[in-house]
């Protein structure tokens, strides 16, 4: 199967520190509510289908209506998906995936338990993002990435009541490695960070990658990202790779070449 997943984080009114984790990488994902609206109106432009929901492997291989269905998904679990994603989204008739870090589930500027429960009840996937957010997940131990999926899958479970077999890497951070934990751990839908439309399998998780949407990014970016024509989707996976070729290379100073690296994609 083909999917064109869009990777959203935090969205805000007046100041990025509103939503979600607080620092300036954090900020170079998160959108004001105008720029949100803009993206989902570009898409709407283009698309009369709904965006898919993924909840388990069953959702990721059922037949769709398009030939190229496409996803929201929203990282982090800031507050804003509550407050401002979900309400946007269903004007439309639109659902979308709220991926959380459960250690800051009713922190500041955080979801709450409260949230999560109504957001499920009202049709969205609630998924996983790890427990604890590490900075670099694909560095850790494999022990500890399995134990990070598996308090996180047990926090929303005891939550929602039901089975949450969804998640997304935190900080795109991947390797195989974190694809073998996650399906130990009972993941068997992981989202990416890499932007690619092909679901690949690993043992039994299937692996989605996904278009990240960034503060600079154009009004039409994510119309032209969902329709048919691959420009917009090439552009963006030869960006990436170029940012996963020299990040590890930059250190420090890549911080400071982000944004101009990312142009590419646009």
């Amino acid at each position: 199967m083909r999917i064109v997943s869009l990777l959203f984080h935090d969205v805000y009114a007046a100041d990025p520190r509103e939503s979600g984790f607080v620092s300036a990488a954090a900020d170079r994902y998160k959108l004001s509510v105008s720029r949100f609206d803009a993206q989902l109106a570009g898409i709407e432009a283009v698309r009369r289908d709904a965006p898919l929901c993924v909840a388990d492997t069953s959702d990721v291989s059922t037949d769709c209506a398009s030939d190229l269905p496409f996803a929201i998904t929203v990282d982090d679990g800031g507050a804003s998906y509550r407050s401002v994603v979900a309400d946007r989204l269903e004007a439309r008739g639109w659902r979308g995936h709220c991926f959380v870090a459960t250690d800051w589930i009713g922190r500041s500027g955080f979801v709450t338990a409260a949230d999560l429960r109504d957001l499920d009840a009202r049709g969205h996937i609630v998924g996983s993002h790890s427990a604890s957010h590490p900075t670099r997940f694909s560095a850790c131990s494999a022990r500890r990435m399995l134990a990070e999926w598996r308090r996180s899958r047990a926090v929303l479970e005891d939550l929602l009541g039901h089975a949450v077999q969804t998640a997304s890497v935190p900080g795109g951070y991947f390797s195989s490695t974190v694809a073998r934990a996650a399906a130990a751990a009972g993941v068997r839908v992981l989202f990416t960070s890499e932007p690619t439309i092909t679901v690949r399998a690993v043992d039994e998780c299937q692996i989605v990658g996904r278009y990240a949407v960034r503060a600079g990014c154009p009004a039409d970016f994510c119309g032209r990202l969902v329709s048919p024509p691959p420009r917009a989707r090439t552009a963006a996976w030869a960006s990436w790779n170029v940012k996963k070729l020299v990040k590890p290379l930059l250190g420090s100073a890549y911080s400071r070449l982000a944004d101009w690296i990312v142009e590419i994609g646009n």
